[in-house]
């Protein structure tokens, strides 16, 4: 790829902020979106993430300086092979938790890797999210995107070169990358495996919670979030592009490369971000606060205060709170709760949760730390403890996420999840503590 002359190596900083880019100077027009030649023959398109009318501040779009449109592309074709996981099992109230998947034997790409886990309803959905794993050997020699919905991709092993119409993102296990609704891609691995989490977000798009009383700073940083720069191929190479739409996968073939966006500007724009630069807050006196105080990015629905989807992680972090019981207490929760964990051991369960692996706790399923985890917090010594060397997260979504058939039948979903409050302790006495 031709990247960006005068910044071949850099990112810009920001998040939801206007961008512009350019990979020859002067490809970028200025004070006009699309001028009636744009400089170096190219065209202008816009990509909108959001309707027309919505408010300003809601609005997400970006002008592309291209050599050739989009809309250059025959006939799309129904693929024989269809992404595992498209229908949904029966309903179950039941808290789930899964191993971590094995590793592809043949060569597979990231979209042949992927497994849809569980979604809030199906693909025609105008809100809720659906999440998948991947797992992965090899590099895309295909081009992919979604009109479904945006992709938060976090990765548990393996980096990733993520190549973009806007430029490339290069992402490890502990970044993320966002992925606009529509945004053509390509994952390359670069190393032997790859594997990790997929939130597609089919609701409003994901932002910076807002902070409140928090004031100003803390949480995630907007300079923290990378966009790329400008950087296209000039091919005239045949080229498979695949679209989920619907849920289902179609693919036409391209006679150019569709990474040939040699200018752009806007706001509509992947991203990645480095979870451990996330200012962690926590109490400094006692109990401490809701894990919506963990949250990294949010996607909010019709009702105030209500997400569509957080996206909430469980960083290392210093634990000072007197005569307060450390982990996350027992709960039952209005939202729906999927984890994952991506490196290191979770506080709230001593064992069976595993780096790579899944846990589905649904709208009002009681649920909080194993046997083992909640006697030793209640006996511990409360000196100041660092939680280190971990790093988990929470997909949290007002709607249900619905398991699909293919997730209740996997060999990975551990049959015996409940076990690990069957042996609760009773403390119980008449007598004062």
């Amino acid at each position: 790829m031709h990247p960006s002359a005068a910044h071949p190596l850099t990112y810009m900083s920001g998040f939801g902020n206007q961008f512009s880019s350019e990979a020859l100077p002067g490809a970028l027009p200025q004070g006009q979106n699309s001028p009636q030649r744009p400089e170096y023959g190219l065209y202008a398109e816009q990509f909108s993430g959001t309707a027309f009318t919505v408010p300003r501040s809601e609005a997400r779009r970006t002008w592309l300086y291209r050599i050739k449109p989009s809309a250059a592309h025959p006939r799309f074709e129904r693929l024989e092979r269809q992404i595992p996981g498209r229908h949904a099992g029966p309903i179950t109230p039941n808290r789930l938790r899964w191993n971590p998947m094995a590793y592809p034997s043949t060569p597979t790409d990231l979209i042949d890797g992927l497994l849809t886990l569980a979604a809030t309803h199906g693909s025609e959905q105008a809100s809720g999210v659906s999440v998948y794993l991947y797992s992965a050997n090899a590099s895309m020699q295909r081009t992919f995107f979604t009109a479904d919905g945006e992709w938060l991709l976090v990765p548990q092993a393996g980096r990733l070169r993520i190549v973009t119409e806007l430029g490339v993102l290069e992402v490890e296990p502990q970044e993320i990358a966002l992925l606009p609704r529509g945004l053509k891609f390509r994952v390359e691995l670069l190393d032997a495996l790859a594997g990790g989490y997929i939130c597609e977000n089919h609701g409003r798009p994901l932002r910076l919670p807002d902070l409140g009383p928090i004031g100003s700073n803390g949480l995630a940083n907007p300079r923290d979030f990378l966009a790329p720069v400008a950087a296209f191929e000039e091919t005239a190479t045949p080229c498979t592009l695949v679209q989920k739409f619907l849920g289902e996968l179609f693919s036409t073939e391209l006679d150019h490369s569709p990474f040939d966006v040699v200018a752009w500007h806007g706001n509509n724009v992947p991203c990645k971000y480095d979870l451990r630069r996330f200012n962690t807050l926590g109490s400094i006196s006692f109990d401490h606060p809701d894990p919506s105080i963990f949250t990294v990015l949010t996607s909010p629905s019709a009702a105030e205060g209500v997400a569509n989807v957080d996206f909430v992680i469980f960083p290392p972090r210093w634990l000072v709170a007197e005569n307060t019981f450390r982990p996350p207490w027992f709960h039952r929760n209005v939202m729906n709760e999927f984890m994952g964990l991506i490196t290191g051991a979770y506080d709230a369960k001593a064992e069976g949760f595993s780096p790579g692996g899944a846990s589905l706790h649904s709208c009002m399923s009681a649920h909080g730390p194993d046997d083992a985890t909640a006697g030793k917090a209640m006996a511990a010594d409360l000196q100041p403890q660092k939680v280190d060397n971990t790093m988990a997260f929470m997909f949290e979504t007002s709607q249900v996420l619905r398991p699909s058939q293919a997730a209740l039948d996997s060999d990975h979903l551990q049959s015996d999840y409940d076990a690990c409050w069957a042996g609760l302790s009773s403390y119980f006495s008449r007598g004062h503590s």
